[in-house]
């Protein structure tokens, strides 16, 4: 019986970290919207420095995910480290294929709506089981249990931090797109972590 919980655990975490590298894949990386928190700082790297998110995720999210782990113990780090390992085999696979929702990139808010639905959905499922999908997730979860904040404020302040960083690259007006993706996002999140 136990077995079988965690065998459904595992699918679980796999399936919110497709939809989750599906969105960031077809949608955030080629509009140029950011999700803000270190998912942000992927796209960030990736755009100024040329370093692919399937290895900056790894190294960003693991730092993070030891120190979440230390913080909030149980089932943390087992779950994260396969959540980032799928992340970047699943963003490797699609690498190789052409954009599927190319209609959405071409209108920003539409892009920003849609990126949203798929991270808050994805992360969602992950952060419910009890895990993370990257270290914006570890973060968010370590900030939410020290300051004793509700996960969604925790996820705005990290993302901001980062949008504010992404003003180097992606112009002023389409920050304001990314704002309404990271609110849209924490909030579908916290929606799905409480049920």
């Amino acid at each position: 019986m136990l077995l079988k919980k965690e065998l459904k655990d595992y699918f679980i975490i796999a399936l919110g970290t497709f939809i989750l590298t599906f969105g960031v894949y077809n949608i955030h990386s080629r509009g140029n919207i950011s999700e803000g928190g270190v998912l942000g700082l992927i796209l960030f790297l990736a755009h100024w420095f040329k370093i692919n998110p399937s290895i900056s995720s790894i190294i960003l999210d693991y730092s993070l995910m030891i120190l979440a782990q230390i913080i909030l113990g149980g089932n943390f780090l087992k779950y994260s480290l396969f959540s980032s390992v799928c992340f970047s085999v699943f963003y490797y696979i699609l690498s190789f294929t052409s954009p599927v929702l190319t209609f959405v990139v071409k209108n920003d808010l539409l892009s920003a709506i849609v990126g949203a639905i798929f991270v808050g959905v994805g992360v969602g499922l992950v952060v419910k089981i009890g895990g993370a999908c990257g270290g914006d997730d570890s973060l968010a979860m370590i900030l939410s249990k020290k300051f004793n904040l509700k996960i969604s404020r925790a996820y705005l302040i990290s993302d901001i931090v980062v949008l504010l960083l992404s003003l180097s690259y992606i112009p002023i007006d389409k920050i304001i797109y990314s704002l309404i993706t990271v609110l849209i996002s924490s909030n579908i999140i916290e929606y799905i972590k409480s049920r």
